[in-house]
């Protein structure tokens, strides 16, 4: 049996650490989660903020296997949602233990920088993995949506949530209570996407960033993130203060330094915290 989540440790272009290319393997499945996906996905989590050598993430989706002799391809997906034969039979206590230690909340909570690499399907469960990432790149051919509505659900891996920051109260709405799809310029065009390219330019535009925002300095990254994060958390009163005081900090870092000197020299900076 292959392996439900694959994990590719690519070389950074400045030589110095790795970006971890996470591939979700269910693609007969269009790469929905089932238990054995979260329980993997939490633990490729716990690999990634362990391991120092990781200094980005890259989350994908498998792509479909040859049409067996006279049967229909599949679609491409990234994730199409959750597993729903799971929910068959269980009750809400056995359901929040599922939604609330979770593999999404796992990703969300890295404190490596992630980017979801979207091509085909982001449906559900789906796009809720895709809107835990930092930075969503899509194909032309994504297509995102919460559709859990017409199963008499809302989402439950913090879709209701973190869709609201990135498209606004009434089209998060609109989406979730409608339960339609959007297409990948609509995508754009809301905010859920950062960057739309060809299926053939995906892999590359997308490794291109994740090699970008890797040859930056570790220390300084996860201070932005939390920054970044502690908008969402405080409000912009609070968290701006928060901001004055995680950026004064820098400036007692070594990279913050090396970072200034570099730049007064016109050099490429040699990062201390990598």
């Amino acid at each position: 049996m292959s392996e439900v989540l694959i994990i590719e440790e690519i070389p950074c272009e400045n030589g110095d650490g790795v970006i971890a290319k996470v591939t979700i393997n269910r693609p007969d499945k269009l790469n929905s989660l089932n238990n054995e996906v979260r329980t993997k996905l939490k633990e490729m989590c716990d690999w990634a903020d362990s391991n120092d050598s990781v200094r980005c993430v890259v989350i994908a989706g498998a792509g479909p296997n040859p049409p067996q002799e006279g049967k229909r391809a599949k679609p491409n997906a990234f994730v199409a949602g959750a597993d729903i034969t799971e929910f068959v039979g269980k009750g809400s206590e056995e359901i929040k233990e599922i939604f609330t230690d979770n593999a999404i909340e796992a990703i969300w909570d890295l404190s490596k920088p992630t980017i979801s690499m979207v091509d085909g399907f982001a449906l559900g469960g789906g796009c809720e993995v895709a809107c835990a990432c930092d930075i969503r790149i899509a194909s032309t051919r994504a297509i995102f949506g919460t559709p859990e509505i017409k199963l008499g659900l809302i989402p439950g891996y913090g879709g209701t949530q973190r869709l609201v920051h990135l498209v606004g109260y009434g089209k998060a709405m609109e989406m979730m209570m409608t339960g339609n799809n959007y297409d990948a310029e609509e995508a754009y065009r809301l905010g859920i996407v950062n960057q739309i390219y060809s299926p053939d330019d995906l892999e590359s535009k997308t490794m291109e960033m994740a090699q970008n925002i890797a040859s930056k300095s570790m220390h300084t990254l996860r201070v932005a993130k939390v920054a970044i994060r502690a908008a969402l958390d405080n409000g912009i009163t609070k968290g701006v203060e928060f901001e004055a005081e995680v950026f004064a900090k820098l400036f007692d870092s070594e990279d913050q330094k090396i970072g200034v000197q570099a730049f007064i020299d016109r050099t490429n900076p040699e990062w201390k915290h990598r």
